[in-house]
């Protein structure tokens, strides 16, 4: 794997950390719901991811990752549909998808 893939991927890895820092061990939707400034840090992580993946995709689409285009597309919402976010959504994609993403992507670094 060439070493611009390894650098989204490690990009990936420390965004995937920030929102787990960014949560501690409470995982309560409630407490994500109320505080704007976590959910506004989580978003950002998740823009991150999803450009981060983007890239990996137009690099080499073979990559296999599984919830790839469904992060990609709720960047896209993230970013530029900013007034349609649906915490909710966010908050699926936490519980979700992000432990698989942790896995794959750490596999895909080794």
């Amino acid at each position: 794997m060439n070493s611009e893939i390894q650098k989204f991927l490690f990009d990936i890895k420390v965004s995937i950390d920030s929102i787990e820092t960014y949560l501690g061990g409470k995982r309560d939707f409630n407490i994500y719901k109320a505080n704007k400034m976590l959910r506004r840090a989580v978003e950002r992580e998740f823009e991150i991811i999803g450009e981060a993946l983007n890239h990996i995709e137009k690099v080499d689409s073979g990559v296999e990752i599984s919830s790839k285009k469904q992060i990609i597309g709720m960047r896209n919402r993230v970013i530029h549909g900013y007034d349609k976010i649906d915490d909710e959504i966010v908050w699926g994609t936490i519980v979700r998808h992000l432990p698989v993403l942790k896995i794959e992507i750490s596999k895909l670094i080794q």
